[in-house]
């Protein structure tokens, strides 16, 4: 699924011309609670083909991580839209490399790896690990992001060779229902695939 997780903004000709680095997160017995809980992705960049594909196909999307039955795995629900589709799986699961702090998002079509970069606590920037094709999504708790978290994963993008060309954002305007909002009586049922 998305880059590998869902884990995914025009950028500015006058951003400085220093780059910070991508700093991964070390993990440690906070990792995984800040993991856990719903995330919205925002945006997304990536040269690695199938993930492009994706991309331009992705309207909206929205996860949720929860614990599993193993201290090493995450259990993920994904909800997105793509083109004029809402889907909902269930069924993958997010495993926990400690020894490298990486992160893998496994299910049945798809296994990818992505290392959490140290960011705001309310944001999840990750970086695709697809050989050598550099690939960075944002997700955040909320559908809006402020002007200095977004600067922040611009400027990432811009040290990796990104355009605004190669961004590919989401709209709320296309969010799908989400299993984990309560429904109102009345409402009809989602329709998902």
């Amino acid at each position: 699924m998305l880059p590998g997780l869902l884990f995914l903004l025009g950028l500015p000709l006058t951003l400085a011309s220093t780059c910070a680095p991508l700093i991964p997160v070390t993990f440690d017995n906070t990792t995984i609670p800040r993991l856990l809980g719903h995330w919205i992705y925002i945006a997304g960049a990536s040269r690695y083909p199938p993930h492009l594909e994706e991309l331009r196909a992705l309207k909206h999307a929205a996860f949720s991580f929860s614990p599993s039955s193993h201290e090493d795995e995450l259990s993920v629900i994904e909800v997105m839209r793509l083109n004029e589709t809402c889907l909902e799986r269930n069924t993958s699961k997010v495993l926990v490399f400690w020894e490298n702090s990486t992160l893998a998002h496994v299910d049945d079509q798809v296994f990818a790896t992505a290392e959490l970069i140290q960011s705001d606590e309310d944001l999840l920037i990750l970086k695709h690990l697809n050989d050598d094709f550099p690939s960075l999504s944002l997700s955040a708790r909320t559908p809006n992001v402020s002007k200095e978290q977004l600067e922040e994963f611009r400027s990432h993008l811009h040290c990796l060779g990104f355009t605004e060309e190669d961004i590919f954002m989401t709209s709320e305007k296309d969010a799908c229902p989400l299993p984990w909002e309560k429904k109102a009586e009345g409402d009809p049922e989602p329709q998902l695939k």
